[in-house]
């Protein structure tokens, strides 16, 4: 049995499907379990629980060999991960996988990549088999622009001129994740997965010009204006200065390397942006 966090996420859900999917016994634990009803028609177990009650986490230990830790980045996510890993390690479990990102180095400074570091640490240091896989910028961040993209033409970022980012398909990381889960030889791995895109914003826009019949445009913003806007939107102070500052490394001209990993893992070649049309397949910008 394979304990799922996070299912009912973007990445998190395609892990349980996939495993699912492969006929490997699956559960997740779920806050809502109506909000995962989807989940527990594909055949996912469903334990209802919070992961921040150490309780519930244990509970849904009950014959459990591997734990998937995935968690939405957030002020509490270290305390949140660190918390799943031990109850995981003292119930018997005997493999964490965690989704990270490719950004998590001794060496990182932003709080979001130094809470990742932090927490594949704890997970080595736990004395049980690891595997950590470390996507980089998701294609469907840019979900969130859907509204402006379709209603002006435009989406908004304050990444600069030139700023640029190694894009992977977040399902691709629920599907390699799941891939390591459900097959040998991946114990004590680290794996940075992406496309093969590597992509300036006004290239992004080109794709999307092209992929949707008609022209869209980035727009870099002002770093300050851009962070009063999120503002609105983000209650925490820690997770909005996160943000902006990883904008800032971006704007600055901070970009990882794709790899060739995904594919030499799972045999299968990574979506592409353009393969993707994911926002077409959304059906948010027709």
């Amino acid at each position: 049995m394979i304990l799922i966090t996070g299912a009912t996420g973007r990445t998190g859900s395609h892990v349980a499907r996939e495993l699912a999917l492969r006929g490997v016994p699956v559960r997740a634990l779920v806050r809502n379990p109506a909000k995962a009803a989807a989940l527990a028609a594909a055949g996912v177990e469903l334990v209802t629980g919070d992961a921040s009650d150490a309780e519930s986490v244990r509970g849904a230990m009950r014959g459990v060999r591997k734990v998937a830790v995935i968690f939405p980045n957030g002020e509490q996510q270290l305390a949140l991960e660190k918390q799943v890993v031990d109850v995981a390690v003292a119930s018997g479990a005997e493999h964490v996988l965690k989704i990270s990102s490719m950004e998590a180095l001794p060496t990182a400074h932003n709080p979001t990549h130094r809470v990742h570091w932090d927490s594949e640490e704890h997970i080595r240091a736990s004395g049980v088999a690891w595997t950590m896989v470390r996507p980089s910028f998701y294609m469907q961040n840019f979900l969130s622009n859907a509204a402006t993209i379709k209603a002006e033409g435009k989406f908004y970022y304050p990444f600069g001129e030139r700023g640029a980012a190694a894009l992977t398909d977040s399902r691709d990381a629920g599907f390699f994740a799941a891939h390591c889960l459900a097959t040998p030889g991946h114990e004590n791995k680290s794996y940075d997965i992406t496309s093969p895109d590597k992509l300036s914003f006004h290239e992004v826009a080109a794709v999307f010009s092209r992929e949707l019949g008609r022209q869209i445009d980035y727009v870099p913003q002002d770093p300050a204006a851009y962070k009063a806007y999120l503002g609105r939107f983000l209650a925490s102070r820690w997770h909005l200065d996160a943000v902006c500052d990883i904008f800032a490394e971006i704007a600055a001209g901070y970009v990882v390397e794709p790899t060739d990993v995904f594919k030499q893992v799972t045999g299968r070649d990574p979506v592409t942006l353009a393969s993707e049309r994911c926002l077409r397949r959304e059906s948010v910008l027709i």
